[in-house]
């Protein structure tokens, strides 16, 4: 009995046994026009095996990547792309930089400082002061969601400046809008025994049920 683990090592797994023994075959082929035949045949076939791949950018460009990482770069037929050497495909993609936050205000957003580099770039004057008012509001709703707490203006204020590295200031304003979402729901979690008892006893149900209580009081 032949394990697995004894045969050939796979390139890549996910095409099977069956076209990496196809990728052997083709490179043992002699006859240069044979060997273009059945390297195109053997990247339709991983093309039907793999349907998934169509979806992607470049999936025939991919295909014939693949091709040469199967037959271990050792396959000499003519590519209709660049045909990729060892090296080129080891190299590893550059690390991405990801927006770094100020770790309090974290929770403002990648959107918020955007905002606030937009607003430093225009000139003074009414779009700019509109703009400027728009991301102090929503700097507070997402305090406001953010904390679970009511926040003052005062703060948001402090947190712009810092932000903009002093170059936005809100002192001139009384206050911001009020957050909606904030306030909506504190509304909801608000306690309404007041109303509710009123309701229930206005309820017609709720005194039908008094009433047949002290009725079976009384028979006793």
């Amino acid at each position: 009995m032949e394990y697995n683990t004894q045969k050939t090592l796979l390139q890549m797994p996910e095409y099977g046994r069956i076209i990496q023994q196809l990728v052997e075959r083709c490179k043992e082929i002699e006859n240069r026009e044979e060997r273009n035949d059945m390297a195109v045949a053997i990247v339709d076939f991983m093309g039907q095996r793999n349907p998934q791949l169509r979806d992607e950018d470049n999936y025939k460009h991919k295909l014939w990547d693949h091709l040469f990482i199967l037959a271990s770069y050792d396959l000499d037929v003519d590519s209709p792309y660049h045909i990729p050497t060892a090296e080129e495909m080891q190299v590893k993609p550059k690390r991405m930089d990801y927006p770094v936050l100020q770790g309090e205000f974290k929770f403002y957003g990648k959107s918020i400082l955007q905002l606030i580099d937009k607003a430093i770039e225009l000139e003074s004057g009414d779009e700019k002061d509109a703009l400027i008012q728009v991301i102090a509001n929503n700097m507070k709703k997402s305090y406001n969601v953010y904390n679970k707490e009511h926040v003052q203006d005062d703060v948001i204020f402090r947190h712009l400046k810092d932000l903009s590295g002093n170059r936005l200031d809100l002192t001139v304003l009384d206050s911001l809008e009020k957050s909606k979402i904030y306030y909506a729901t504190n509304r909801t979690n608000r306690p309404n025994n007041g109303k509710n008892n009123q309701g229930n006893q206005n309820n017609p149900n709720s005194q039908n049920k008094r009433r047949n209580f002290q009725n079976n009081k009384n028979r006793k």
